[in-house]
């Protein structure tokens, strides 16, 4: 009998690769099927799309390549639209040329880490396509981090370069002495703090960029409340696959302005971002959310799209009703994502709104999950929905063994776009059989319907924010004035969940709950923060000594 040589390729290695080519192709062509139906993929003439492939062959699949195809296929539709005003497609492509020039001029190569402590506005966008010219990567960081814990990630992240908006100066204390600030946005012509992006932009640079840079890569940070944030080194995608996947549940369409509110280092804000390049469609920022100017923006571009996450369509609802009828708003889509749907929040939203409201399911880690569309959300409101196109879904109990129909297990998932993995040695998440664990609990219907039970650990989310109790245990229990203390995650009608600190103080010791508010967002940051601080004589404990949860009263 033959026995097969090492390296010597088998029926079965020929069988696998062929199948995973057959895989492939079928992607591909059902993905650029979906990119045409939203009218991305359509007859162009022929110099535009030599230039789209140009831009492609030099950067690959990436913001530069995206901004590129803009600039050539429809440069003078606008791109971004913020606080500043309007910038087209052609002049973000030229601004983000200049800006990588200077940039270069100031020692930034392949590989430098550039973070960035930005609002919502232009800078962080020109930022992140001029790094992907020099194949630079980038850190996005959360604008509400303390200066330690900020100084500890541009450590952790090697940064050299941070690029943070004027406001945050204060909080740069600890910023390391071999980092260069740049500032991104300023309310005056320019900035003592040091110099501008617009500065850098305005002058240039002479430093040639590389023909092909190789491909920068992406950090978006986890919340932090388990310590110093970790960053999720976010996947470069390899097709347009990913994006069909989206849009088999949502009917984006090209061109079709959108307003992308949620914070651009959150990871559901940034991918708003790139789905509105790759649909050719110009993105509403504003710095702040303000609930009547997004109405009025919303009228005056003509926003067909809103992006958004669940306590921003809250704070919407709660404005009088004149308020909400002051503008002519026609929302063909609204999107969002980032915590909890309560499903009163849905029913009353599209009440309003119409049957518009679209809820995607997923994380930092997995991107996306399952996608509930208005039919799934009139249905049930508490649902997740359903997987979208190339995405495998299962329910697993603790041995790996899927669970029947209806009951409860642990939510698996696969994907195009899951992570590289964190970017902090000794930090891993669950995987069984190509698909990883969310961490939540949840069961399927038999219309593949998903619906969530909560996460199986303590942490919570909080207006879009992953939050962990326990360091804020810890912190407060290192208070001399502190005996013992229990942090629990408990129901938000506004934000999903907030933290409530139960505290028991030292004989004759006092910290009033505002003190305790302010050491922890001092300490941690301010979605640590506990709303509610709860004084008891102690706490409820089983003979091991574990606090027994339930037994907490309630706030």
């Amino acid at each position: 009998m033959l026995r097969p040589v090492k390296g010597m390729i088998t029926p079965a290695d020929v069988t696998n690769r062929v199948g995973e080519a057959v895989q492939q192709a079928v992607e591909l062509t059902w993905g650029l099927g979906l990119l045409a139906k939203a009218g991305v993929v359509a007859p162009m003439r022929p110099d535009r799309a030599i230039g789209i492939a140009g831009g492609y062959l030099r950067w690959g699949i990436s913001m530069a390549t995206g901004y590129a195809a803009g600039a050539s296929r429809h440069p003078d539709r606008p791109a971004l639209i913020d606080d500043r005003g309007v910038l087209t497609f052609a002049e973000v492509h030229e601004r983000s040329d200049r800006l990588a020039h200077a940039l270069a001029d100031r020692g930034v190569r392949a590989d430098t880490s550039i973070a960035v402590l930005c609002r919502n506005h232009r800078g962080p966008v020109e930022l992140a396509v001029a790094a992907a010219k020099l194949g630079a990567n980038v850190a996005l960081l959360n604008t509400s981090l303390s200066a330690h814990t900020i100084g500890e990630v541009l450590e952790e992240q090697g940064s050299g370069v941070l690029v943070a908006d004027e406001e945050f100066t204060d909080s740069l204390a600890e910023l390391p002495k071999d980092c260069r600030l740049i500032i991104a946005w300023t309310d005056g012509e320019g900035s003592e703090s040091g110099e501008t992006l617009d500065e850098l932009i305005n002058t240039g640079g002479q430093t040639p960029l590389p023909l092909r840079p190789p491909p920068g890569k992406l950090i978006v940070l986890t919340s932090g409340t388990t310590g110093t944030p970790k960053g999720a080194e976010r996947p470069r995608p390899k097709s347009w696959a990913p994006a069909g996947a989206i849009l088999s549940r949502i009917p984006f369409q090209a061109g079709e302005p959108m307003f992308v509110a949620p914070p651009l280092f959150h990871t559901w804000g940034f991918a708003a971002m790139q789905l509105a390049m790759l649909l050719g469609a110009p993105a509403v920022l504003r710095r702040k959310f303000d609930p009547p100017e997004v109405l009025r923006s919303l009228a005056e571009h003509r926003c067909g799209t809103l992006i958004a996450v669940p306590v921003m369509l809250a704070r919407l609802l709660e404005l009088p009703e004149a308020d909400l009828d002051r503008y002519d708003v026609r929302l063909r889509v609204v999107a969002v994502s980032g915590s909890a749907l309560p499903g009163d929040l849905a029913t009353e939203f599209m009440d309003h709104f119409g049957d518009v409201l679209y809820n995607l399911y997923g994380s930092t880690e997995v991107s996306w999950v399952s996608i509930a569309n208005p039919a799934d959300l009139r249905a049930d409101p508490h649902t997740a929905g359903k997987a979208p196109w190339g995405t495998k879904l299962e329910i697993l109990d603790e041995d790996g063994k899927p669970v029947p129909t209806g009951e409860i297990g642990r939510v698996f998932v696969g994907n195009g776009m899951m992570f590289e993995g964190y970017t902090r040695a000794g930090s891993e998440v669950e995987m069984h059989d190509g698909l990883m664990s969310t961490g939540d609990l949840g069961k399927l219907d038999s219309e593949g319907r998903l619906f969530l039970s909560g996460r199986g650990d303590s942490m919570i989310v909080s207006g879009g924010e992953n939050v962990y109790p326990g360091p804020v245990e810890d912190l407060l229990a290192s208070r001399s004035e502190v005996r013992e203390v229990a942090v629990i995650g408990v129901d938000d009608e506004k934000f999903g969940q907030r933290l409530a600190a139960y505290v028991v103080l030292a004989d004759g010791a006092e910290l009033d709950a505002d003190a305790v508010r302010a050491l922890v967002k001092d300490q941690l940051s301010r979605f640590s923060v506990p709303r509610d601080v709860v004084y008891l004589d102690e706490l409820p404990r089983n003979p091991t000594g574990k606090v027994l949860a339930r037994e907490l009263p309630k706030p």
